[in-house]
């Protein structure tokens, strides 16, 4: 099994051919499309734009298309607050309730630093009101939507834990407001927007006309039209719209022209500590972390129809820039890959090997990430599949039976053992070290004679409407829910059977020697099944 060949480049094509090469391949002519930008200081050596800007007017993607930018947005709250910091308006290790005085923070303080470094432990879902989908296309005020999920339950003590959290970005976005007597919006416009020459940005609106937008689309089956959200509920945290040139502008403008102090930049672009000296891997707005062992500043975004990446290595002053207008154009991997090129350091190709199947299976399951994350691993024909909730999976190639990469190149899974005992999974990407505990030892196969077998079979009914069907396929069990394909089970004892495709196994229970029941375990839950034939 071999990685795409078009996740990597040849070193005999010039700089600006190798950087051409992966975005064609990445957006094609005929789809939804992103722009580019790749400077060196106060040179742009790239800008270049691909596929579709509007898939139903047949209008081409342009490398002035205004998209929305999600996340990156922390960036501009982040400086915000730190204008403010220089202002001797706020401090940063203030009480947010001396600006938020209803906000409960049950007896604990939490600081405007903690909303920055998403070490609050605000929580960052909402579980206590009432959500359905017309909350999306809802139109509410920043202190409308803050007092929707304020009162949802603290996670952890602020300081001991990083989670990644747009609500605490929602509460800086207002805390600028308060402080500032203007709007976000305002407030964002006039101080940073408007000195840089940023022309293109602004706070996205939906309904209102905007030059040059780039239409969003996701991608299912075929090609749709964005999901209809609502920007107001992301004001501070993802609510701004940009062009890769302007973010370029931001770039220098911090880096150059004085925006912020030197020494104010420094803070945002420093890698944060717990209080336990942990390092988090970001800063004020900014994830830290390296390419190729050079220190890069970086944040993605991802909105219903875009996605974008930023980075900036401050010791090569490269900055690039991708913004895509579909859902399913994910720029990071491919930012990475020319950040790298940029600055002389390539990515190498990972050396791909054959796997046998029974080294592999036991890594099946769902794991769940320190920050709160979860992914799951299945197996499909010998082949492992790394799940992302939204239900995408990848392939996971093998460098060893332990160790894999995804097919961006830049994401590698690790299993580690003690004896037969797995005790930990870690994701390496360019973000962060993501370490996962799932204990499992691997299941001990051992033969059954056929005859044995046969009693199992037959159809055990688990809810109204829907059942597992037991039969046998050349003297192997086979499990088959309501909807689904068949998948083997390997007797591990008389009676309880487990899968290699999922993290699951049946029990099944006897009255009298015969099967009258089964318990299916899955993810640690588990579920009744009568037999009804």
């Amino acid at each position: 099994m071999l990685l795409a060949a078009a996740a990597w480049t040849s070193p005999a094509q010039s700089l600006e051919q190798q950087i051409d090469k992966l975005l064609q391949e990445k957006y094609p002519s005929d789809g939804p499309g992103a722009t580019a930008l790749v400077a060196r200081g106060d040179q742009v050596i790239y800008h270049e734009a691909f596929g579709m800007a509007n898939l139903e007017l047949n209008v081409p993607m342009q490398i002035d298309m205004v998209f929305r930018i999600a996340s990156i947005s922390k960036q501009f709250t982040a400086v915000a607050i730190l204008m403010l910091v220089e202002q001797g308006a706020i401090n940063l290790d203030d009480d947010i309730t001396q600006y938020l005085e209803d906000y409960p923070t049950e007896g604990q303080h939490i600081s405007i630093r903690h909303l920055l470094t998403h070490t609050s432990g605000i929580s960052r879902s909402i579980t206590l009101q009432p959500w359905d989908a017309n909350i999306r296309k809802h139109e509410f005020g920043l202190h409308e939507w803050i007092d929707y999920f304020k009162n949802e339950p603290k996670s952890f003590a602020p300081g001991t834990a990083f989670q990644y959290n747009n609500f605490g970005y929602n509460l800086l976005g207002r805390i600028i407001s308060i402080v500032s007597g203007k709007s976000y919006e305002d407030f964002i416009t006039t101080n940073i927007f408007e000195p840089l020459g940023m022309d293109q940005s602004r706070q996205a609106h939906e309904v209102a006309l905007v030059p040059n937008r780039a239409y969003g689309y996701e991608q299912y089956a075929d090609y749709v039209n964005q999901t209809y959200t609502s920007a107001s509920r992301s004001v501070g945290a993802g609510s701004l719209m940009s062009t890769v040139e302007d973010l370029y502008r931001w770039n220098r403008g911090l880096v150059t022209q004085g925006l912020i102090s030197q020494e104010s930049r420094e803070l945002a672009f420093t890698n944060h500590q717990l209080s336990d000296g942990k390092p988090t891997n970001y800063g004020f707005g900014w994830f830290i972390n390296d390419i190729n062992g050079s220190r890069s500043v970086e944040h993605a975004g991802g909105d219903h129809g875009f996605r974008a990446d930023a980075i900036y290595l401050p010791e090569e002053e490269v900055f690039v820039a991708i913004l895509s207008n579909c859902s399913c154009g994910e720029p990071r991997p491919l930012s990475t890959k020319i950040a790298a090129l940029a600055i002389g350091k390539p990515f190498e190709a990972p050396v791909i090997v054959d796997t046998d199947e029974n080294d592999i299976y036991p890594w099946v399951g769902k794991y769940t990430f320190e920050d709160g994350s979860s992914r799951r691993v299945t197996l499909k024909e010998a082949q492992l599949y790394w799940g992302f909730p939204n239900g995408m999976e990848l392939p996971m190639s093998a460098l060893d039976p332990y160790n894999f990469v995804l097919p961006n190149g830049m994401t590698w899974i690790g299993f580690q053992l003690e004896g037969d005992t797995l005790i930990r999974v870690q994701v390496k990407n360019r973000i962060s070290l993501k370490t996962a505990s799932k204990p499992y030892t691997k299941r001990q196969e051992i033969t059954l004679p056929e005859k044995d077998l046969e009693k199992y079979v037959g159809r055990y009914q688990l809810f109204p409407n829907f059942d597992i069907t037991i039969g046998i396929d050349q003297g192997q069990l086979t499990a088959t829910g309501t909807d689904q394909e068949p998948s083997l089970i390997y007797p591990e004892s008389p009676t309880r059977f487990f899968f290699k495709s999922l993290d699951s196994h049946i029990d099944f229970l006897l009255e009298n020697g015969q099967p009258t029941a089964l318990e299916i375990t899955q993810d640690g839950a588990t579920y009744s099944g009568t037999r009804v034939e």
